[in-house]
């Protein structure tokens, strides 16, 4: 990823009602969700949740894909994991300890150490 793809999708995700609707399509991915349903869950009229979502749209980072009568919308992961590495990219300056926790933290769907049966 280049600087100037990384400032479209930070631009776009730089407005509170197209982060929550990239945070809630992450949330259904990989299923998505029907542009009715986000316009439900966020409270957005139909006209101004078009305009959202073709913003998010021309950043990559969401793809939409007809369904009969509606479109549903979906999280372009890899290209949010690109972007995130765009901006991990060298984070340490060599130092991998430096970075460390910071690569830690970035696994929250990692299991919990601590809600793992035990074998007593």
């Amino acid at each position: 990823m280049d600087t100037e793809n990384a400032i479209l999708c930070f631009a776009a995700l730089a407005q509170p009602t197209r982060l929550g609707i990239f945070q809630a399509l992450v949330q259904h991915a990989p299923e998505g969700l029907a542009a009715g349903d986000i316009a439900r869950r966020l409270v957005v009229p139909h006209n101004t949740l078009s305009a959202h979502l073709a913003v998010l749209s021309k950043a990559g980072l969401i793809i939409g894909e007809r369904h009969s009568r509606s479109i549903v919308y979906r999280a372009d992961l890899d290209r949010f994991r690109t972007l995130n590495l765009y901006l991990l990219n060298d984070c340490c300056g060599g130092r991998p300890d430096v970075c460390a926790p910071l690569i830690a933290a970035l696994t929250p769907c990692r299991p919990d150490p601590a809600k793992e049966p035990t074998d007593g």
